[in-house]
């Protein structure tokens, strides 16, 4: 093993360990292993949504597509994803944070109901589990390379060690390691550009950034479609707007101590994400000088990292990447399994059609545990057979954008959405989404992820108005104001109180911001 592979091997040994020992934090409750007990401070927040968006997915998929497309094909990616952050700031955090949930499916069952819980939770599944393969297969990459062994083994390992630290520790774990991975690899990234902007490397910059033909610089890639411009807009929205609906995004903005800290985290991480576009995103401009044109696209950044840049920068970016790669693998699982456990066996089997008590915060623990391991299972089959991170990552948000953004949309922002448009819209938009996947002309490729979610849109609000009497939207809209006590949340029985006219929980002061009250109304009991 060179000094590249013991680098790698010691960071996997010290990312497992911190993970491992952040295990203690969950307490043996459900709802602190999901969300950190609605407890974490700014600092992490911000780190751990920049972590979701800087990962393998992102930063190897970023190179890779950049170094067979072009600039914009993969500066996509960043930018759709820092865009995403930035609206979700602007207009989702505070409101989803303040309703104190503990799953993204929570909200589409107390504004609209099981039938959009179930319907919206199995989207996010299917969406997440290939996000997770993504990010697996990025990790398998760079072991095969700095250990080299074969790829199976690189995933196989990536996938042991994430469930090891996800079972133990939960969102904890993500809080925590997150701290040191994600500025690890931001940092690592522009010193790696700046290595060869510099003229530090045996290539001046001018030869290196004129070797790449001249479509793959302009701005050709953002209008012209025989240059990729409908795939590279399509991109960008399905982050922009389909990464909304993410299951892992939203872990962290409910994690947040208060909607106040929710907003600034996810500005915090945007801003972060951002700071990426242009170091990523050139190091593929880089690769398509140095490397032969028929290498793996996978592979551009392992291989630029182990042999075209010095050992300290290369190292650096490998553990990065490999530990943002498992932190957003593990924040991926952890959604997957809590939505397979609190959502679809606690909420709708077990309590709607099997008329069963529903379980207590230490069983929603165990349960989540244990969906965990299958679910890994799955992300490592799809990850080995078909390895294609960054094509991942926006195929993940594809699905959801298609038919989960506007029941989301018009639930926070529309009194008059209901339950059969709902419905109506999921189904629907997803079908289109489906279809077109099949159907769509490749010269028109990128529509087949702008068009769906349109027609989920008019669809949605044609449904809702044409159901207003039997459906009165009105009915549900002020449960986006209500939280429910801690015991009616963690039991499932989130709108137990609402119809009766209970009282909210009372304010409590947002500890981000001291000087003055936030809308914080579950933070004491969460803690």
């Amino acid at each position: 093993m060179d000094g590249f592979g013991i680098a790698v091997a010691a960071f996997i040994i010290i990312t497992l360990a911190v993970g491992v020992f952040a295990g203690k934090l969950v307490k043996n409750s459900g709802k602190r292993m999901i969300v950190a007990g609605k407890s974490l401070p700014l600092a992490m927040v911000g780190t751990m949504l920049a972590a979701q968006a800087v990962d393998g997915n992102s930063s190897l998929g970023n190179v890779s597509l950049v170094f067979e497309f072009g600039f914009w094909a993969g500066a996509a990616i960043p930018i759709g994803l820092g865009l995403c952050l930035f609206v979700t700031a602007a207009f989702y955090a505070k409101p989803l944070n303040k309703m104190s949930m503990i799953t993204l499916p929570d909200f589409y069952f107390r504004r609209y109901g099981n039938g959009a819980e179930g319907l919206s939770g199995i989207l996010m599944i299917i969406s997440f589990l290939i996000l997770v393969a993504g990010n697996l297969a990025a990790s398998g990459f760079i072991l095969e390379v700095v250990f080299g062994i074969d790829y199976f083994w690189g995933i196989s390992i990536s996938a042991l060690v994430i469930v090891a630290y996800t079972i133990a520790g939960g969102l904890f774990a993500s809080a925590y390691t997150n701290l040191f991975q994600v500025y690890l690899a931001i940092g690592s990234f522009w010193a790696g550009f700046l290595f060869f902007y510099g003229n530090y490397a045996d290539v001046p910059w001018d030869v290196i950034y004129n070797n790449a033909p001249p479509e793959f610089m302009d701005l050709s890639g953002l209008y012209d479609i025989a240059n990729g411009a409908l795939i590279n807009w399509g991109a960008i929205l399905a982050l922009g707007l389909g990464d909304i609906v993410a299951l892992d995004f939203m872990e962290r903005v409910f994690s947040a101590r208060g909607p106040k800290t929710a907003q600034r985290g996810a500005l915090m991480g945007g801003a972060l994400t951002l700071f990426t576009v242009v170091p990523t995103s050139m190091l593929g401009i880089v690769a398509f000088y140095y490397l032969p044109v028929d290498t793996d696209p996978a592979l551009t950044l392992p291989i630029l990292s182990t042999e075209f840049m010095p050992f300290a920068i290369g190292a650096a970016i490998l553990m990065g990447v490999v530990g943002a790669s498992m932190s957003t693998a593990s924040g991926g699982l952890l959604a997957i399994s809590s939505v397979i456990s609190r959502n679809l066996m606690q909420r709708i089997i077990r309590r709607r059609w099997m008329g069963k008590e529903n379980w207590s915060d230490s069983k929603l623990l165990v349960v989540t545990r244990i969906a965990i391991i299958p679910m890994m299972i799955v992300g490592t089959i799809i990850g080995y057979f078909v390895p294609a991170p960054g094509i991942y990552l926006i195929l993940a948000f594809d699905i959801v954008f298609a038919g989960a953004f506007a029941p989301l949309t018009f639930g926070l922002f529309w009194k008059k959405a209901n339950m059969p448009a709902a419905i109506a819209s999921l189904i629907i938009g997803s079908a289109f989404r489906l279809i077109f996947f099949f159907t769509m002309p490749e010269e028109w490729a990128g529509l087949d992820t702008m068009i769906p979610p349109i027609i989920a849109f008019i669809v949605f609000f044609v449904v809702a108005l044409a159901t207003q009497s039997k459906y009165p939207g009105k009915a549900r809209h002020d449960v986006r104001d209500y939280v429910p006590p801690e015991e009616d949340v963690i039991a499932g029985e989130d709108l137990k109180h609402f119809k009766d006219g209970s009282e909210a929980m009372p304010c409590e002061m947002d500890r981000s911001n001291p000087s003055g009250p936030d809308e914080d109304l579950a933070s004491k009991n969460a803690l």
